[in-house]
């Protein structure tokens, strides 16, 4: 496809950045244009089995805790989200569970929230509505320190950068810059790949097993760093 036709589909705004970057070439734009959907599309493979894996986890320590259908439950009088403090996420899951009164499981209303919905059980009032255990689904987490708590705050914040990312991939959003410049640099992307491993290390989840066959991500940037 020639530039002037590819720019016309992803529009002049979108490809001003990768233009730029390539320092007007732009048979290399649509190159690397090209590469940053193929790096995205290797991103969200991880993150989509992070996403599964983190959310089996939770499921699995609450369970533990309140029963087989303990995210239906959490919202009843008396549940453990059935306070004002935990309003949001109990409307989440009331409008959630109204999708399914006919055919209720607690499987289907669990593939109904998002990560954000998990991520803010780390979030204070969710967690310490919780009983502050789900510390318990990293068990090689390191230990806190004086210098640093490894503490529900810190993983709601760790978390809330594969979020972040997750939400950059879903809209669109180019992972193969410097961030805020129009400079091709994977740093950003190999960053919060390694978040991404050592989520899952925490979690005593082999990542490599995991993700065999799957995880060309370190090949995408190099080749991404080296246009």
């Amino acid at each position: 496809m020639k530039y002037v036709d590819f720019e016309t589909v992803m529009s002049v705004h979108r490809m001003s950045r990768y233009l730029v970057a390539c320092g007007n070439n732009s048979r290399k734009a649509m190159t690397l244009y090209r590469k940053n959907l193929h790096l995205s599309q290797e991103m969200f493979t991880v993150i989509s089995c992070f996403e599964v894996a983190f959310r089996n986890s939770i499921n699995r320590q609450y369970t533990s805790q309140y029963g087989n259908d303990w995210l239906r439950d959490s919202i009843s009088t008396g549940g453990i989200f059935d306070s004002s403090t935990c309003r949001r996420a109990k409307d989440i899951i009331s409008r959630a569970l109204a999708k399914h009164t006919n055919n209720y499981t607690h499987t289907k209303l669990l593939t109904e929230m998002d990560f954000g919905f998990w991520r803010y059980l780390f979030a204070q009032p969710q967690f310490y509505a919780g009983g502050q255990t789900l510390l318990h689904i990293f068990p090689s987490k390191p230990k806190s320190t004086p210098t640093i708590q490894y503490n529900h705050t810190f993983v709601f914040n760790q978390l809330e950068q594969i979020n972040m990312l997750r939400n950059r991939i879903a809209h669109h959003e180019p992972i193969c810059f410097s961030p805020g410049n129009p400079i091709i640099k994977t740093t950003y992307a190999r960053q919060q790949y390694n978040l991404l491993l050592q989520l899952f290390q925490w979690m005593n989840i082999d990542e490599l097993s995991l993700l065999y066959g799957l995880d060309h991500i370190t090949t995408v940037c190099n080749e991404i760093d080296s246009l």
